[in-house]
């Protein structure tokens, strides 16, 4: 056996054992392992753990919260690779692959390894044009993560429950998916952020990752986000197909203190109001026309 494989037998090894109880002793025995030569083997083994098993989410995060201390380079890389995972189950409509992506993100939030504009892009994405499926994994993802969605954005955290509210009035969804929306208005039951014994991190270690408006300030993040070779990943965020979506996409955004990165699509808006505009008064124009010479006919 190979260094590889024998890393790679270590690390799934412990990935099959870790629980919240004995989590604070196999910690030691990862940071054991070479973690940076490893970081692909343990994120693989990490996912691959979570999506078998989704009820130890939480479990997996705050053992990724702990390493993302020591090794950022290890949370970011895996951070990436759930990303990519997600994007691939929601264009395939994989949906248990996608419940267990933003499960998996939710407690990442949580542990404050993914900074929350990330979920609240996710969000968007899943309530842009809602579906049963999408609007059904919506829910469950505010669930996993509205406690400190709702201590950190309030008004996010009620712009998306407003749109969740929107989403009820249109009645295009399932039954059965109104019932889920309406449960979460009806209890608010969120589950707590972090369980006591999954709380592992002292605030001033904590590395969050994508602190873009942060580390970037908004004018250089719309740059970036103008760039080119960005649109097509962004082009479901700040969408330009319907004029309801491009307000939904808007108004979410202001909510959030995000206003500046909206500019363009407020100028698209103007711009087809305008264009609309013009054609309407061209057609009434000839309409006009074409009626003074049926009379002088």
């Amino acid at each position: 056996m190979n260094k590889v494989d024998a890393l790679r037998k270590s690390i799934n090894g412990l990935m099959n054992k870790v629980n919240a109880t004995n989590i604070k002793y196999i910690i030691p025995e990862l940071f054991a392992e070479n973690s940076i030569r490893g970081r692909g083997l343990f994120c693989r083994s990490c996912m691959k753990s979570q999506l078998a098993s989704p009820v130890f989410t939480d479990v997996f995060a705050a053992l990724v919260a702990v390493i993302n201390t020591k090794f950022s380079e290890v949370g970011d890389l895996l951070l990436k690779r759930i990303l990519l995972q997600l994007q691939r189950a929601y264009k395939r409509n994989d949906k248990p692959q996608l419940l267990a992506s933003v499960k998996f993100i939710a407690h990442l939030v949580n542990q404050h390894v993914v900074h929350e504009l990330i979920a609240l892009e996710l969000l968007t994405i899943l309530l842009e044009n809602p579906t049963d499926d999408s609007v059904e994994v919506a829910v469950g993802f505010v669930t996993e993560f509205g406690s400190i969605l709702r201590d950190l954005s309030p008004k996010a955290f009620h712009g998306i429950l407003e749109r969740f509210c929107g989403i009820l009035h249109e009645g295009e969804i399932d039954k059965r998916v109104q019932f889920l929306i309406e449960g979460l208005f009806a209890l608010r039951r969120f589950h707590p952020a972090i369980r006591p014994e999954l709380d592992l991190v002292e605030v001033e270690d904590q590395l969050t990752h994508k602190k873009l408006c942060e580390h970037l300030g908004i004018r250089v993040l719309k740059e970036r986000l103008s760039e080119p070779i960005m649109q097509e990943d962004f082009e479901s965020i700040f969408p330009r197909d319907y004029p309801k979506n491009t307000w939904f996409s808007i108004n979410f955004f202001t909510s959030i203190g995000l206003a500046g990165l909206t500019d363009n699509l407020r100028v698209y808006l103007k711009k087809s109001t305008h264009d609309s505009d013009s054609d309407s008064c061209s057609d009434n124009e000839g309409n006009n026309k074409r009626g003074k010479r049926m009379l002088g006919s």
